[in-house]
């Protein structure tokens, strides 16, 4: 077979494999956080991809997500509640507007980090896919403002990368108060937070092998200064799906919540109450120790997995999933 036959192939397979997907959520309900259904959901169907075909949501990128200030305070709450907060174009969009904003607001002195409805965040819309299909790294083309894998002159992540990395930029302290789900880009954006308070019923995973992936949203990075190597390997290894006390017991999660938004909202009061420059002072010492080497290992998660997408083995890892079976790898 030629390799334009074999492009071929692997477009109109996952487009099949999209259009499985589709049907699949459309169908599936999305009650009961932690509950035994909502973790044979997590296995059955993998919610760190959301089909963004069921329906259009009718959101500009500018209520995808939102931003109310009080009392120093940043309450920034992903908008997609009807898509478990899934990633698309307008989300990474929206996500980095909000930090770049926060950046500049000298009355913010701390930011909470949270999504509307049943999740904090699912991952990757389930269309990019689509692109995977054609070889693109990312969603829509190259000149889209919502592609992943646009990169700004001057920055050291591409958009996909900076939806996590901007929460480290931002100057004041970022707490993700984390329930439902956070999978995949979803758990990246968590992790880039300075703290995280997450209910204990939380469905967490490091999912992008499940996809033939890597993690690429600064996920490598901030995954290897939360937890030793061994665990960072084992959990991007296997793309295991674990509960917010394992996160806990992990190092990945601050505290553990019934009601993390609540609590974070609290705790962000407090510190918004001490003076901001020693907080934002602290928060700069504890950056330059921790971040120096980011921009070198950024840029290894973007070619690793411009590598990946598209391939034999990556498109063979999508196929098996959806058509229930054990893949069938080619070794190198």
């Amino acid at each position: 077979m030629t390799a334009t036959r074999r492009a071929e192939s692997r477009k109109s397979s996952l487009a099949v494999v999209s259009d499985e997907f589709t049907r699949a959520v459309c169908q599936s309900d999305v009650s009961g956080v932690g509950s035994p259904a909502q973790s044979a959901r997590v296995r059955d169907h993998d919610c760190d991809l959301q089909s963004r075909d069921c329906q259009d949501d009718g959101m500009s990128n500018e209520e995808r997500v939102s931003i109310t200030v009080s009392g120093g305070v940043a309450d920034v709450r992903m908008n997609r509640a009807d898509k478990r907060n899934a990633l698309d174009g307008a989300m990474f969009s929206a996500l980095a507007a909000a930090g770049e904003r926060l950046k500049a607001e000298p009355a913010v002195r701390v930011v909470v980090l949270s999504g509307e409805g049943s999740s904090f965040c699912a991952g990757l819309d389930f269309g990019s896919f689509q692109q995977m299909a054609s070889g693109a790294a990312g969603m829509g083309s190259s000149d889209d403002s919502g592609n992943p894998g646009n990169m700004s002159p001057g920055r050291i992540t591409h958009l996909g990368q900076q939806v996590s990395w901007v929460w480290q930029e931002i100057p004041v302290p970022v707490i993700a108060a984390v329930h439902g789900h956070a999978l995949g880009g979803g758990i990246q954006i968590c992790l880039g937070a300075d703290i995280r308070i997450v209910h204990p019923d939380t469905q967490m995973s490091v999912r992008e092998i499940h996809w033939g992936l890597v993690p690429d949203m600064t996920g490598t990075m901030v995954l290897s200064r939360l937890v030793r190597p061994d665990v960072a390997k084992e959990l991007t290894f296997t793309a295991r799906v674990f509960d917010g006390r394992e996160a806990l017991s992990l190092g990945l999660a601050t505290k553990l919540s019934d009601d993390p938004r609540a609590d974070a909202l609290e705790m962000a009061h407090e510190i918004a109450g001490r003076s901001p420059d020693a907080v934002r002072g602290a928060k700069e010492l504890f950056n330059r120790l921790a971040w120096s080497e980011a921009a070198d290992q950024f840029a290894a998660e973007r070619r690793v997995i411009g590598s990946l997408i598209g391939r034999t083995n990556q498109v063979e890892a999508v196929m098996a999933n959806f058509e229930k079976r054990p893949p069938i790898f080619t070794d190198v």
